[in-house]
């Protein structure tokens, strides 16, 4: 997905993907938050998430890595850890082309569901969605995409083992 040059409005790490989601959605951007999760940014794994907005709504996910869209793209978004998150604003009209993109299209909720575990806000975001966005299509369901993933859920249970092996030995825990 090439999405233009936007005009940077903030920049952070963050744990918890809620307070971008919130912002954009306050904020009404028209324009794309881009996300790099800390495998990117520790282990130099390659790939980031975009997703756009229109008017705050979420529109499109893409992931640069695995060139995978929609809810596809959300799952391989999803990793615990710190992301940096880079929040763009685009004119609307620069965002035409590649809003009419039927395969990185998800529900206006699901980026808040998948990727910050805030049901509050999928329904914030879903009762601000104008009617044709709401309307989801059960064999693109976000949950499914993401336990139907199996080598990805085998390896974010790998990184919490990791995670909680190495948090173990720093407390002196004999594992």
């Amino acid at each position: 997905m090439n999405v233009p040059q936007g005009r940077l409005r903030r920049q952070r790490v963050v744990t918890d993907l809620t307070t971008p989601l919130e912002r954009a959605l306050d904020d009404e951007l028209t324009g794309y938050i881009r996300l790099e999760p800390q495998d990117t940014l520790l282990l130099d794994s390659e790939g980031a998430g975009v997703l756009t907005f229109d008017r705050g709504i979420p529109r499109l996910v893409y992931h640069t890595g695995t060139d995978n869209g929609g809810t596809a793209a959300l799952t391989d978004i999803a990793v615990a850890g710190p992301c940096r998150v880079e929040l763009y604003e685009l004119d609307r009209d620069a965002l035409d082309e590649i809003q009419e993109t039927p395969e990185l299209a998800v529900d206006p909720g699901a980026p808040a569901e998948q990727l910050a575990g805030d049901r509050d806000l999928a329904c914030r975001t879903r009762e601000r969605a104008p009617e044709d966005d709401t309307a989801t299509d059960p064999d693109h369901d976000a949950v499914s995409a993401f336990l139907d993933d199996e080598e990805r859920i085998a390896e974010i249970k790998d990184a919490a083992r990791a995670e909680a092996q190495s948090r173990a030995s720093d407390w002196g825990f004999d594992i």
